[in-house]
């Protein structure tokens, strides 16, 4: 029963943290399931399922908040699913390895960036306000997409970065991001099913606890300053830089 309970609560501590960065929560769901013993391939397939449910309950919280811009939403994620297939498509054709030192050092300048950059409140900047170039969104969503089957990352670190840069307070670009990354981890969750990756008992156990903790954590995000948010997001970004570079340079990181 305890070791149940204990599954539980890493599912909610990871929903928590996958709501408040807009960032999926594949970054921890992966090497978790690893660490418990799931073999790589399918520590990566049960991820991109569980997921979906994040994500998914991310979206349903930041809609009753009224915190998502569902066009540019919809437009990151028309580009990132087949963004994604091509990424996975040109893993047998580019060293991975040195495009995660690459990118990696990127991500850690972007996260650099946005800890310096100063983010407007929800309550300044009302979402129907905001204006954005629709034209180049489209191209941010593919270049997430792409990273994401080419990198193993999950799009939330591209697109929270992405629409803050062209516009978008931090609130509503985690929220946003939430909503797109429904639609592209679906897509991977499928591919995955059907290749056999997807271990249901796993799923099972985490996706109770990652639909309250991504709730808990949409919740948390709403009572956060934009400042604060902001700083946090960036040193979970620094972390996953860290970790790509380490992953591109040979070291066994999970």
């Amino acid at each position: 029963m305890l070791k149940y309970l204990g599954y539980f609560a890493v599912g909610v501590f990871i929903g928590i943290l996958a709501a408040l960065f807009g960032l999926g929560g594949g970054f921890l769901i992966v090497p978790t399931l690893n660490f418990l013993g799931v073999e790589i391939h399918h520590a990566v397939g049960t991820s991109s399922a569980a997921v979906v449910f994040t994500s998914l309950s991310s979206a349903i919280a930041y809609h009753r908040q009224r915190r998502i811009h569902y066009k540019a939403g919809l437009l990151l994620a028309l580009t990132a699913v087949p963004g994604a297939y091509i990424g996975a498509w040109a893993t047998s054709y580019i060293s991975a390895a040195q495009l995660k030192i690459i990118f990696g050092v990127v991500l850690f300048l972007v996260a650099i960036k946005i800890y310096r950059k100063k983010s407007a409140e929800p309550h300044e900047v009302k979402l129907e306000e905001v204006e954005l170039d629709y034209k180049i969104i489209p191209l941010g969503g593919f270049i997430a997409g792409i990273a994401s089957g080419l990198l193993g990352i999950g799009g939330g670190a591209i697109n929270v970065p992405f629409l803050t840069a062209i516009g978008l307070p931090i609130h509503y670009a985690v929220a946003t991001s939430s909503f797109a990354i429904v639609f592209t981890a679906t897509s991977g969750a499928i591919k995955h099913y059907m290749l056999g990756n997807v271990e249901t008992q796993w799923l099972l156990l985490l996706v109770p606890g990652l639909i309250i903790g991504a709730q808990l954590g949409a919740r948390i995000a709403k009572r956060t300053k934009a400042s604060s948010l902001g700083k946090a997001f960036a040193v979970v970004l620094a972390f996953l830089a860290i970790r790509m570079i380490l992953k591109g340079l040979g070291y066994p990181v999970p």
